[in-house]
C-alpha cells in the first residue's frame, strides 16, 4: 500500500535536492573531459594521483548524511574514499529494535512527510516502502488521576490564530539562514515562551503548546529561540500543520522495515569502504592538504574530508591547526541537552484499535511526553512506543517497563497490562557517539554563531542533518546534506581535471 507521502513525492515536479545539481555537474564533466558521463571524469579523478595512499575523500560518519555522500560519490564513478564510523553499526541518529520475525521498532528519528522529497527518493531508490503512521480515533490526556479522550485529528490542539501568526512570521526567516532574516536580532532575543506570554493563552491551550513544542524541538518553549521556531515551520513551507501534524505533516509515513533500513543497505552496497569502530581522533593539515585523520587503527590521507556529524561530535575531534575562532567556539556551545529517550511496549495486538482511540497518550506532569501507535503494516502485533522525561522514569528496564505499563492501563484499559516485549533506549547512557538526537537552539545562538555553520574551511566540508537548508534535525535533512557534500567534492574534482 502506497502512502500519501509516495503520492505527493511522486508528482511531476518533485524537487528533492541534487537533481539539477548532478545534471549541471554531467555538463561540466562533459566539457572539462570530453567525455559524454559524469562517472569517466569521476573515474578519472579517483586515478588522477600517483599516490596512492592518499584518497580522494574521507567521509567521518555512517550516518543517512555520510552514506547518502558516500552513495553519490559511488555513483559517479568515484571510487576513492572510505568511510569512517565510530559505533560498531551503521544509522547514526536512526536505530531499530529488533522485534524478531522480520520486524522493527523505531528507536530514533522514524517518520517522513510531504516536502521531504529526498529521504522519499531515496527509499524509493533502495527499495524500501513507506506506510502510514496510525493516528486516528480519538487521544488520552492523562493529568493525575483524571482521563479525557480528545480527537485531535493527528495534529496536537493549538490556537488556529497564533499557528497563522507564527506561518506569516516565518515567511520571513529563511529555514537554512534564519540569521539572514531581516528580524534576525529581534526574533532571536525571544524564546517561543516569550513569545506565548505575550497572547493571554488559557491554562489548558499553554498545556498543549509546551507538548507539541517539546515533542518537535527537544526543550521547553522557554528554552527555543523564537527565530529558530519559524526557520523550522519554513522549512514546512510555512504551514504550521505540516510540521508539527501526522495527518499530511512531517509525521505522515513510517519506512517498511525501520528507519534504520536506509543506513543498512547503502553501507552493504558500498562494502569494505565503510569501516566501524574508527573514530577519528585528529585530524592534521586541514587547511592544504592532503589531510591526515587519524584513528585507533591507524592513518588515512585524503585530499578532502566530509565530516558528517553533529557540531557537538566534531568539538570532540582534535584539529591541527585549530580550526577559525568562530567555527571552533560554535561547535563548543552547541545546544546538546536533549538526547531522548524512547521506549516501546509490544502486545499481543493494538486493542486499542478496537475501542476507537489512537494510541496516542498525553501526559501532565509524568513521565509520557507522548505514546503512540508504533505497530507493523500488517498488524500482526500492537507496539506503543513513548517519548519519556528522563528524569520522571526509573532507568532500570523492569521499573520502566512496570511504570508505563500502569500509565497505559490507565489510558487504554486493562488490555494495557499485558505487553509481551519492552524495550527502550536512552541516547544520552547508551550511546557516547550522539550526544543529542535535536539540536534545540536557545535564545541568541544563531545570530551569534549560525553563519560559521556552513562554510567549509581548508579541505574540510561540513555536513549533517544541522547543515541542510531545509529540514534541518530531520532524516530528510541529512540526505540532502549528503548530497550538498557530495556535490562539493566532484566539482572541486572535475575543477582539477579540467
Amino acid at each position: 500500500m502506497k502512502s500519501k507521502v509516495e503520492a505527493v513525492d511522486l508528482a511531476p515536479g518533485s524537487t528533492a535536492f541534487g537533481r539539477r545539481d548532478f545534471l549541471g555537474l554531467a555538463a561540466m564533466a562533459t566539457v572539462a573531459a570530453t567525455a559524454s558521463s559524469l562517472p569517466k571524469v569521476a573515474s578519472a579523478v579517483s586515478g588522477a594521483s600517483n599516490q596512492r595512499d592518499v584518497l580522494e575523500v574521507a567521509i567521518i560518519g555512517a550516518g543517512l548524511a555520510g552514506l547518502t555522500a558516500a552513495r553519490d560519490l559511488q555513483r559517479a564513478g568515484c571510487e576513492s574514499f572510505v568511510v569512517l564510523e565510530a559505533r560498531d553499526r551503521v544509522g547514526g541518529r536512526t536505530l531499530n529494535h529488533d522485534l524478531g520475525n522480520g520486524y522493527f521498532s523505531e528507536a530514533g528519528g522514524q517518520w517522513i512527510g510531504p516536502g521531504q522529497t529526498a529521504v522519499a527518493d531515496l527509499a524509493r531508490e533502495l527499495g524500501v516502502g513507506t506506510f502510514p503512521t496510525y493516528w486516528q480515533g480519538k487521544s488520552t490526556m492523562l493529568a493525575g488521576d483524571a482521563r479525557a479522550a480528545l480527537d485531535l485529528g493527528g495534529v496536537p490542539g493549538t490556537d488556529p490564530k497564533l499557528q497563522r501568526e507564527l506561518e506569516e512570521m516565518a515567511r520571513s526567516v529563511p529555514s537554512g539562514a534564519p540569521w539572514a532574516s531581516p528580524r534576525a536580532a529581534e526574533l532571536d532575543a525571544l524564546s517561543v515562551g516569550d513569545w506565548l506570554a505575550k497572547k493571554n493563552i488559557a491554562p489548558e491551550n499553554q498545556i498543549d503548546w509546551s507538548a507539541s513544542l517539546r515533542l518537535t524541538s527537544g526543550t521547553s518553549p522557554t528554552k527555543l529561540s523564537l527565530l529558530y521556531y519559524l526557520s523550522m515551520i519554513n522549512s514546512a513551507d510555512c504551514n504550521y500543520e505540516r510540521l508539527e501534524g501526522t495527518s499530511d505533516g512531517a509525521q505522515q509515513a513510517r519506512l517498511s522495515g525501520g528507519s534504520q533500513i536506509l543506513s543498512v543497505r547503502m553501507a552493504d552496497a558500498l562494502g569494505d569502504k565503510v569501516r566501524l569502530s574508527a573514530p577519528v581522533l585528529r585530524i592534521e593539515n586541514w587547511q592544504n592538504g592532503p589531510v591526515a585523520i587519524h584513528t585507533p587503527n591507524g592513518v588515512i590521507r585524503a585530499r578532502n574530508v566530509i565530516v558528517a556529524l553533529s557540531p557537538p561530535l566534531c568539538h570532540q575531534i582534535a584539529f591541527d591547526p585549530p580550526l577559525p575562532e568562530k567555527r571552533r567556539e560554535m561547535q563548543r556551545r552547541w545546544p546538546a541537552y536533549a538526547p531522548m529517550r524512547k521506549t516501546a511496549h509490544v502486545y499481543k495486538k493494538p486493542f486499542w484499535r478496537g475501542k476507537g482511540l489512537s494510541g496516542w497518550i498525553f501526559q501532565v506532569q509524568g513521565p509520557v511526553l507522548w505514546a503512540y501507535d508504533n505497530s507493523p503494516e500488517d498488524l500482526s502485533f500492537g507496539v506503543i512506543n513513548a517519548f519519556v522525561h528522563n528524569g520522571l522514569l526509573p532507568s532500570e528496564p523492569k521499573a520502566a517497563e512496570a511504570e508505563l505499563t500502569r500509565i497505559y492501563a490507565q489510558a487504554l484499559g486493562d488490555e494495557a497490562l499485558h505487553p509481551i516485549g519492552f524495550h527502550q533506549h536512552d541516547w544520552l547512557k547508551a550511546d557516547k557517539w550522539t550526544l543529542t538526537c535535536v539540536s534545540p537552539m536557545p535564545p541568541g545562538f544563531l545570530t551569534r554563531y549560525g553563519e560559521a555553520l556552513h562554510p567549509s574551511v581548508g579541505r574540510l566540508i561540513w555536513s549533517g542533518t544541522e547543515t541542510a537548508d531545509i529540514w534541518a534535525g530531520y532524516m530528510d535533512g541529512a540526505v540532502r546534506s549528503g548530497h550538498k557534500a557530495a556535490l562539493q567534492v566532484l566539482r572541486a574534482a572535475a575543477g582539477r581535471t579540467a
